[in-house]
């Protein structure tokens, strides 16, 4: 009897300290979910909610952005319909492939340039990165007339330096999504530069020490060092990059207002001018929601991705 009552008292003592230790940990987290309460929040009413929401009333004629009756597919079928919509999706891809083309290398050259320099190290960081400091819309703003096809254009002044006439940029159909992808490339390469320059900063220097003993220069050392060494955040940033290129609606909105011709319009500048333009806000919807499915498929292809280059790390 008295083993099982000491038994028992063991049990109770356990529970007892296990329900402890359960109210300590909540006790020191509370501090931690109470700063998470408001990012939380903001995510549910500015992301989840309207994401959901959109994905709902997609299916409904809208009237202002009041659902007013189901219909199934119907806004579905006139986004896909529309005749502007294979334009759309060309230029959408065209703004990917151009992306990929000027946007994925720069900052790869330019973090082994800053990893290789001695002097002007520090300085140099600041200069790259100060386009990354400038506000979206005011890049945009200051890159449109420095593009601007009249005489008054930056650029268009070097020409007629130059003894070349004007050129007009913008105005160009065949290449307007060319210029965009320039200016976009400017803004946004400096962060991820940086994020190639820890990269490389986590090579171990002995294997850089190695390379330099047996009489790599520059290029043997990043070829047979740091790019098997990058691969992985390269893959990863690659990925990244599309996903937010295929997103793309700043820049022709400020820069072009998709024109010339719907030269430079994407899907995502297509979803603004059918919710804020034309008021088609169950067509908005529908080619949001289009996009969505794209961009999850994509996202899930990261995470995936993600996984793999953390699983090789160990």
């Amino acid at each position: 009897m008295k083993k099982l009552f000491g038994k028992a008292d063991d049990a109770r003592r356990s529970s007892a300290a296990l329900r402890t230790r359960r109210y300590m940990k909540l006790k020191n987290n509370l501090s931690a979910w109470i700063f998470l309460i408001p990012a939380v929040l903001i995510v549910y009413l500015m992301v989840w909610r309207p994401t959901v929401v959109g994905c709902v009333w997609s299916f409904f004629r809208m009237k202002g952005y009041s659902p007013d009756g189901f219909i199934g597919f119907r806004n579905y079928i006139e986004v896909i319909k529309d005749t502007q919509f294979p334009i759309l999706v060309r230029n959408t891809l065209a703004y990917v492939g151009w992306s990929l083309i000027i946007g994925y290398l720069p900052p790869i050259i330019f973090a082994v340039m800053l990893n290789e320099m001695v002097h002007f190290k520090s300085g140099f960081k600041i200069v790259s990165y100060l386009p990354a400091v400038i506000p979206g819309v005011a890049a945009m703003l200051m890159l449109y007339f420095i593009y601007y096809p009249g005489d008054s254009g930056l650029l268009n002044m070097l020409l007629h330096k130059l003894g070349l006439s004007n050129y007009t940029w913008l105005n160009d159909q065949k290449f307007v999504i060319l210029w965009i992808i320039v200016s976009k490339t400017w803004m946004g390469f400096a962060a991820t530069m940086l994020l190639y320059y820890a990269a490389l900063q986590g090579i171990p220097s002995d294997m850089y020490e190695v390379a330099i003993i047996e009489g790599a220069g520059v290029f043997r050392r990043f070829w047979h060092v740091s790019l098997p060494q990058m691969s992985g955040v390269m893959l990863l940033t690659l990925v990244s990059q599309i996903i937010s290129v295929f997103q793309v609606l700043e820049e022709p909105l400020v820069m072009t207002q998709g024109g010339p011709n719907n030269a430079s319009a994407s899907l995502g500048y297509q979803m603004y001018r059918y919710g804020f333009v034309t008021g088609k806000a169950g067509h908005a919807m529908a080619l949001g929601t289009i996009t969505f499915i794209l961009l999850m498929i994509l996202t899930c292809f990261y995470f995936y991705l993600n996984r793999k280059v953390e699983n090789s790390k160990y």
